[in-house]
């Protein structure tokens, strides 16, 4: 249970900011025989669908680098990260009883969730500044963040729930402050104010 519930809750978490990639390891992991999924999410290990993910993948990395366009990517993936984390982790419990089943697509899409305006919220902000770099820089943290979670979830399932637990404080902390700094961006805008000066985020 514990190693399904890590399982479950890396996937979740990891396809708020980086579904394909979430998709794309295990099933590939899971052909190789280095990881064994539930029978629900065995799917997974299909060529067919490790090939698709890849390529979505291969996709998501250069949207996610263009400042600009991966607000835009992201409001597109607001439909699809969600659901899909809800799925997923709905899926890795599929062999037990509905309750379950449900309890976990439940928790798995408010992981999503939670991961995705984390990521859309601070990369809309970031995407004020005229220069590439911290855009990049974010990016690529997403990126190392993302597979390494993925494998903490996968081969170290009870050190991933603590640093997932921590996380999860972290964004109950910094979403109400995301929503506020991108409220008052939204409202400098509007008088035509400079957008880095609308970036900063309140203090309170």
């Amino acid at each position: 249970m514990l190693e399904t519930a890590a399982l479950a809750a890396g996937l979740s978490w990891t396809s708020g900011f980086r579904l394909y990639l979430a998709v794309f390891t295990a099933g590939a992991l899971g052909r190789l025989g280095l990881l064994h999924l539930p029978p629900g999410l065995q799917v997974l290990e299909s060529w067919w669908m490790i090939a698709l993910a890849a390529l979505l993948a291969l996709a998501e990395f250069v949207a996610d680098k263009v400042p600009g366009f991966d607000s835009f990517w992201d409001g597109i993936q607001t439909f699809i990260r969600i659901p899909a984390g809800a799925i997923l982790a709905a899926a890795a419990f599929g062999q037990l009883d509905p309750q379950w089943v449900m309890a976990a697509g439940l928790a798995g899409g408010t992981l999503a969730g939670t991961a995705h305006a984390a990521k859309a919220g601070t990369r809309a902000l970031i995407n004020v500044s005229p220069e590439p770099f911290s855009n990049w820089a974010a990016s690529l943290s997403e990126d190392v963040a993302a597979s390494g979670g993925l494998l903490l979830a996968f081969f170290l399932p009870v050190a991933f729930l603590v640093v997932l637990a921590l996380l999860l404080v972290v964004a109950i902390w910094l979403l109400p402050r995301l929503w506020r700094g991108l409220r008052r961006l939204r409202q400098a805008l509007g008088r035509g104010e400079p957008a880095v000066a609308a970036r900063r985020l309140p203090r309170r």
